[in-house]
Parts: structure tokens; sequence; C-alpha cells
């Protein structure tokens, strides 16, 4: 009776063993949706975006990451902000990052440098053409943010560079915030003292300025 009850938990354990290592295993292994389906939005940008004289963990990128994770949107945001750049800059920089993180969409906020230094409004209309072109043909769907600037070189210069945002957006087909300093711009209360950019208070404004349309263009994915 004994050698017939240890034959027969040797039988039952060379039958569980391997049933146990296989559930075992199965379990361990997160799920594909936690390892590969996280999307990406790369931020192209200046001073606006970068954190300008705060913590780059207050600026309305980071409130963007913040609210994605609180609406359980499963993308990751990748600041690629630099204070001072210029579209020509960002064209320099794009096709490294478009290769690095392979984004599923671009926002591109940029061109404000450009119209301070007084460049030729069709030059900077270019740059911003080949900006989106580029992201586009990388797959990437594209939010571009339109900007305002004094003016300084006269009200000719500033519509002018001011229309290039809107005309880009036509002719590429991709989602535009007309005004991205919307209900910012030109409160002292909300401006940092140089005037050209916004303090920390206003990070939360800009990001409603810019989360419906990101909301708009995630949902046409």
């Amino acid at each position: 009776m004994s050698n017939k009850f240890t034959m027969f938990k040797q039988f039952m354990g060379w039958i569980l063993f391997p049933v146990v290592t296989a559930l075992t295993l199965m379990l361990s292994v997160p799920s594909h949706a936690e390892t590969t389906d996280q999307g990406k939005i790369l931020v192209l940008g200046d001073s606006l975006s970068s954190g300008y004289n705060f913590s780059p963990d207050k600026t309305w990128v980071a409130l963007l990451d913040k609210k994605l994770s609180e609406e359980n949107i499963n993308y990751q945001v990748i600041n690629s902000s630099i204070s001072g750049d210029t579209t020509t800059q960002g064209l320099q920089r794009l096709p490294k990052l478009l290769e690095v993180h392979q984004p599923d969409m671009v926002i591109i906020e940029l061109g404000g440098n450009d119209g301070i230094r007084g460049f030729p409004p069709n030059s900077i209309k270019s740059n911003l053409d080949k900006l989106v072109k580029m992201s586009k043909q990388s797959g990437a769907d594209v939010l571009l943010l339109g900007i305002r600037i004094f003016p300084n070189y006269g009200e000719r210069y500033a519509d002018a560079f001011f229309n290039n945002y809107q005309k880009v957006a036509d002719s590429n087909e991709v989602a535009l915030v007309p005004f991205f300093l919307e209900n910012v711009g030109g409160k002292d209360n909300l401006m940092q003292k140089d005037g050209i950019h916004p303090n920390e208070k206003a990070q939360p404004i800009l990001l409603d300025n810019v989360w419906p349309k990101v909301q708009e263009v995630l949902k046409a994915e």
C-alpha cells in the first residue's frame, strides 16, 4: 500500500509540474499592451515650452503628460524644447528626434525667436512647412501652435508672421492652435517681467489652449 501511494505521488508530480511551470511563466510575462502599446507625443519647441525661469516639471508640457495619465490615455510626452531655438535649429534637430523616439504625434511650437530676430516671414513659413512635412513623412500626426509677436517690425510684418501658421496648417491639412498664448499674452500677472515669456501661473492656461486639439488629433488616429 505504501509503495502504491508513493508511486501515485510521483505520477501526479510528473503531471502537475509542467502545468504549474507553464502557468507561472504565463503570469510572469507582462501583457503586450503593457509593454508596447504606449504612444508617444514629441514636443518640439523653444523657451515657451522648455520652462524658462522655472522648473521644467511645471511647464504646460509636463502638465499635458500628467493630464493624459489622469485621463487614462496611454501616451508618453517627450519634451524636446530648447530655449532660444529657431525654426532652422528645429529642422536640424528633428530628424534625429524622429529616428530615436518614433512619435505618434509631433507638436511644433517654434517661430517666435525667428520673429523676434526679424527673419523673413517667407523663410519662417518654409521652415515650418518642412518641419510639418518631415513629421508627417515619419508617420506622425502633427499639431502646430501659432504664435503672435509684437509689431516691432511693423504691423505688416507681424501679420505676415502670424498668418504663416494658418497657411502651413491648411496646406498640409494638420491641426492648429491659432494663438498658443491666448488668454495669457499681454496679461502682467501671467507673464514674466520681460513681457515675452509666460510665468508658472500661466502654464495651466496654455495647457487649456492646447488640450482640445490634442484630443482631436488623438481621436483621429
